[in-house]
């Protein structure tokens, strides 16, 4: 895959991607998750040739492709894809942006080679979804460890030999429950994809063999992981690529509650109804979204992303689903947690990406919306899918770098391409 041959709005939409990564890989540096990872990293010691992200520190290639994956996704706030019904940047650009710096990569190789990353693991997600998933599999990590082996393995230069070697060693180490969801373990997972991607290309590159058919053999991933190993059509229909699909979040929670959120928003600010009115509310979504946010009674900030019922509440009454606003004292404060136990989430196989949304007040009335938000941007719009990504990006960084290299970096994503060192750039994200 050539930079050269690349459509500009693919190259666009891989910015956007870089610029979204690296807002939450800052922002998510300072979670708790990521701070023990990279205390464990730092006991290790290490040959310092990549930059652990929002901090001042710099490790070796694969152990800032487990820290850096693991920043990344600890907000959940980073970006999505249907076919791989997962978080398609994180376990990529977390593997390919160490690498990268460890070879002194060009900004176009880099573009070329997250092209590839996100195409190959949206590949094996059209083969094996929506079973994988249904299964309890965290696509993320498992379909993100392919991404970031193949990534890799073309930033590499890697010959077809070693290509396919090193998306077999990929598949034999990618795991991840969404049992997992609500715990440091989820972000952990992309941290995972991303340091076992990144090792199965060099491993590849050494000369190191696996498995040559880990899809569809006997025991192979799709018979023990889910999915159709002999549909071999699974991408018949496409006219574009699957990175022209991706979705940015507008909330700073699971993707499986956008929808309701979205309704319950809408309510608020049509008829201004207020906590104190409300006797109860009804959310009906899709049962696979019970399935990774059904936590009725988060005990924590991340479980209350992942909690159906806390952000029907906060969207209700404070209207606030930014990083910002999942705290401690939220998860506990009786007014939220009251309007929580109002809500009631019923799951509905019938229905399909759509949440449909009642409010009934203390004097009867009704207020109902439906909204579906599994929606990318027109190509059309990229300008003000940049500008929105911009604001996002500024509202994570500035906090932690400061407000003028905050634009400082944001103008480098901007303008990525051949002339652009890698290394340069991710001077800019300490």
């Amino acid at each position: 895959m050539s930079y050269a041959l690349l459509p500009g709005h693919v190259v666009e939409l891989a910015r956007h991607c870089v610029l979204d990564w690296l807002g939450v890989t800052i922002a998510g540096s300072a979670s708790e998750a990521a701070v023990l990872v990279r205390a464990e990293a730092e006991r290790e010691g290490s040959r310092p040739v990549a930059t652990l992200i929002g901090t001042g520190s710099r490790a070796t290639a694969s152990q800032a492709a487990l820290v850096n994956g693991t920043s990344s996704h600890a907000l959940d706030y980073d970006d999505m894809s249907l076919p791989l019904m997962g978080h398609p940047s994180v376990p990529v650009l977390s593997a390919l942006m160490a690498a990268a710096e460890e070879v002194d990569a060009s900004g176009d190789q880099v573009i070329a080679a997250f092209v590839a990353g996100y195409e190959s693991e949206c590949l094996v997600g059209r083969l094996l979804n929506p079973e994988h998933y249904a299964r309890g599999f965290h696509a993320t990590a498992t379909l993100g460890t392919f991404g970031a082996a193949a990534a890799c393995a073309h930033l590499l230069r890697l010959d077809a030999t070693q290509w396919a070697s090193a998306l077999w060693i990929a598949g034999t180490q990618a795991a991840g429950l969404k049992s997992m969801f609500g715990t440091m373990a989820k972000p952990l997972h992309a941290g995972l994809a991303a340091r076992n991607g990144h090792l199965a290309a060099r491993l590849a590159r050494s000369g190191f063999t696996a498995e040559t058919a880990v899809l569809d053999s006997p025991q192979g991933f799709a018979d023990t992981h889910g999915g159709d190993a002999h549909h071999t059509a699974f991408r018949a229909g496409l006219d574009d690529f699957d990175v022209a699909g991706v979705m940015f979040k507008t909330h700073a929670a699971c993707a499986f509650t956008h929808s309701s959120i979205e309704g319950l928003l809408r309510i608020r600010e049509e008829t201004s109804v207020r906590p104190e009115q409300i006797a109860n509310v009804v959310v009906r979504v899709p049962s696979g979204h019970l399935r990774a946010a059904g936590i009725e009674r988060p005990a924590t900030p991340l479980e209350a992303k992942f909690s159906l019922t806390m952000t029907s509440a906060m969207a209700l009454a404070t209207g606030d689903l930014s990083e910002r606003a999942f705290t401690g004292s939220a998860v506990a404060d009786p007014v939220l947690t009251a309007l929580r136990d109002k809500v009631e989430v019923i799951g509905e196989d019938t229905r399909a990406d759509a949440s449909h949304v009642e409010v009934v007040t203390i004097d009867g009335t009704v207020f109902e919306a439906e909204v579906a938000t599994s929606k990318p941007r027109p190509i059309s719009d990229l300008d003000t899918q940049w500008s929105r990504l911009r604001a996002k990006f500024t509202g994570l960084a500035a906090p932690v770098l400061g407000m003028r290299a905050t634009d400082e970096l944001a103008d480098a994503v901007r303008a990525i391409g051949p002339s652009t060192s890698i290394r340069d750039l991710t001077a800019l994200a300490i």
